[in-house]
């Protein structure tokens, strides 16, 4: 099992180390534009492996997409991130080109792979993938509900006072602030709906902080997250290097499911050796589908603005 990792910043450096310490794959490429850099960062990583107890080997490349062929699965990381203040829509004006190019060069050395997207704005870098390839849709999969599932458990086992291991619950929809459609009426408490536990107005809160969890991140950093991140993706890859049949929400093209069509958005997917191998129809409350619907809308806006970009 062969994965590549483009991007070698701290997210890209991340996915690379938790793939690597789980011990799944044979190699992991680690590539960047930026002269050594990746180099550096994968003889770093080396540099733990008897320390973390893995075998994966880590090749940092400058550039050189030879080094990536015949990748089972290949992410892409690369293009700028956000910074204090900024939307991830805002980015879309540099990270179009170079996630366009970027996947176009994956897919000339390794046609059959399948491809997960970090870049942002996510959504929209998905359906650009989409568009400017050749590749079916079952093998382009954007990462961020993943991520944003995560921080919604974080601040759900925050607010109930419980660990983290007792608690489930999904976020679909765009991965935007605004976006972000929680699921609270399918979260979970040990299989006790969390409304047993909490008022009305925390499960309000919970859902709001979950939205801006990556803007306060930001905030905070200076920059975009890396750890959590980098731990979503490796998720993900493993979901589907050890065809494990995970259901995951992640962003996907869709034709007719949940109402919506010809635009990629977060769903729940079953993951597993093809890549997405089964969209999840799950049970909307009312609120839930209108908030799915303005997300949507959301993601809309901004993919028109690929043909001015891109």
């Amino acid at each position: 099992m062969k994965v590549t990792v483009v991007g070698a910043g701290a997210v890209g450096a991340s996915c690379a180390e938790y793939i690597a310490i789980k011990d799944f794959a044979s190699e992991v490429v680690l590539l960047d534009i930026k002269e050594g850099y990746a180099e550096g960062k994968a003889m770093d990583l080396m540099q733990t492996a008897s320390l973390n107890g893995f075998d994966t080997k880590i090749t940092g490349v400058t550039g050189d997409y030879s080094k990536t062929a015949d990748s089972d699965i290949c992410v892409i990381t690369s293009g700028i991130p956000r910074k204090p203040g900024m939307t991830r829509e805002e980015l879309i004006g540099i990270n179009a080109g170079i996630v366009k190019t970027v996947s176009s060069s994956l897919i000339e050395h390794s046609p059959d792979t399948i491809i997960i997207v970090v870049s942002n704005p996510m959504d929209t870098m998905t359906y650009l993938v989409h568009q400017s390839t050749d590749l079916p849709k079952n093998r382009i999969i954007g990462m961020g509900g993943a991520l944003d599932s995560a921080r919604f458990k974080y601040r759900l086992a925050e607010a109930l006072g419980a660990p983290i291991s007792d608690v489930d619950g999904m976020v679909i929809g765009g991965h935007s602030d605004t976006g972000m459609v929680p699921l609270v009426s399918h979260a979970t408490r040990n299989s006790v709906k969390v409304s047993e536990f909490l008022s009305e107005e925390r499960l309000e809160q919970v859902k709001e902080d979950t939205k801006v969890g990556g803007a306060t991140l930001t905030k905070l950093l200076g920059t975009s997250a890396w750890y959590a991140p980098g731990a979503a993706v490796s998720a993900l890859v493993q979901a589907i290097a050890c065809d494990q049949k995970k259901i995951f929400p992640c962003s996907t093209l869709l034709d007719g499911e949940y109402g919506l069509s010809d635009i990629c958005i977060g769903v729940p997917v079953v993951l597993g050796k093809n890549g997405i191998e089964k969209i999840v129809d799950i049970p909307l409350s009312d609120a839930e589908k209108a908030h799915m619907q303005s997300s949507a809308e959301g993601v809309r806006k901004t993919n028109g603005l690929l043909s001015v970009e891109a």
